[in-house]
């Protein structure tokens, strides 16, 4: 079997370091795990599935010889870096959202539209991670009838702000308690709370903002959903109204859903669509109360979709409740699957 040349951009961050991970899971037949990160980072030696690697610092001559670069980097990284990965005669797949909407760069998930994949002009991008997440489960439905319109809240974990999300949840909810015990009043019991990665306190609270507010009043976060959807599922015409919620879990994102189709679907068949669809599994008991939810579905890479049922409002519209793990599959192993359709090619 041939083996590849890969560079992992961004690899001593939490995607960056999923990434290289899942390469060793997947067996992806590598001949040089090249790692790369900030100069900060240069010369630090990381165990991966290959062997230990030396970090090198991201710059314009560090991927000659490269076949393929997965990037975890910043929009400012990546598009700094794109014309020399490209020179080097290396593949960009891209995790950022620097040219998600380029028109000559795909945007694919594997399980939807792998063909695109194969017109790229030296970059692929990889979706944002609830687009991924949702579609996956939802895709299967716009093959019994075109999806027109989706309604959904998204209920994104902490660490889908990195990997400081987390230890901020954990240091403010010990805080809290702390304070609690020390006979504290107020919501937080007087604990002494100073966000740095949110914007509000994570820890036993919600935020209703991922992103900055457009002229619109939905937030760049919310807009992906409708804009990465119509460009992956080809649906030029699709309308979506999203709210992006960041809750005080550590991994694994949930998408409340109401997708609104052109004809009127049978709950049946979406049940059966769902639980064949590639990438997904159909985990929907009431009776059982049996449903997805984070913890079931961290640290793996497919999507459980459940509490399927009719819209009491839209005749045409079916609710249901997904979850997957966005470092996974909303991220690195996204990624990860179209270096393989790459080798496939």
């Amino acid at each position: 079997m041939k083996k590849y040349r890969v560079g992992v951009m961004g690899a001593t961050g939490a995607v960056g370091q999923e990434m290289i991970k899942v390469l060793g899971e997947r067996n992806f037949p590598i001949e040089e795990l090249r790692c790369l990160a900030s100069s900060r980072s240069a010369g630090k030696v990381l165990s991966t599935p290959f062997g230990d690697a030396t970090v090198v610092e991201t710059a314009p001559s560090a991927f000659e010889g490269l076949d393929i670069v997965l990037g975890a980097s910043e929009n400012d990284i990546a598009e700094a870096m794109a014309p020399h990965i490209k020179a080097a005669g290396a593949v960009f797949v891209d995790n950022s959202s620097a040219f998600r909407m380029n028109d000559d760069v795909p945007l694919v998930v594997p399980e939807i539209n792998a063909e695109d994949a194969y017109k790229h002009n030296g970059i692929i991008s990889n979706p944002n991670c609830t687009t991924i997440v949702t579609l996956v489960a939802i895709n299967a439905i716009n093959k019994l009838s075109k999806i027109k319109g989706i309604y959904a809240s998204s209920y994104q974990a902490t660490s889908g702000a990195g990997a400081a999300g987390p230890i901020e949840m954990y240091e403010q909810s010990e805080a809290v308690l702390k304070a609690r015990e020390a006979g504290g009043e107020g919501n937080s019991y007087g604990a002494d709370i100073n966000p740095q990665v949110f914007q509000y306190q994570i820890a036993y609270n919600l935020i209703p903002q991922i992103g900055g507010f457009g002229d619109n009043l939905y937030t760049s976060e919310e807009m992906k959903l409708q804009n990465e959807g119509r460009k992956i599922m080809h649906l030029p015409e699709l309308k979506v109204s999203c709210t992006c919620v960041r809750v005080p879990v550590e991994r694994s994102h949930a998408i409340s859903a109401c997708v609104i189709t052109e004809d009127k679907v049978e709950l049946d068949d979406v049940r059966k669509v769902i639980s064949e669809a590639p990438g997904a599994k159909l985990y929907d008991d009431p009776n059982e109360k049996k449903y997805p939810m984070p913890l079931l579905t961290s640290n793996q890479d497919i999507v459980y979709v459940g509490r399927i049922r009719r819209d009491l409002v839209n005749e045409n519209g079916v609710n249901l409740w997904c979850c997957g793990d966005q470092v996974r599959k909303g991220a690195a192993t996204n990624a990860v699957q179209i270096a393989e359709l790459l080798i496939k090619e």
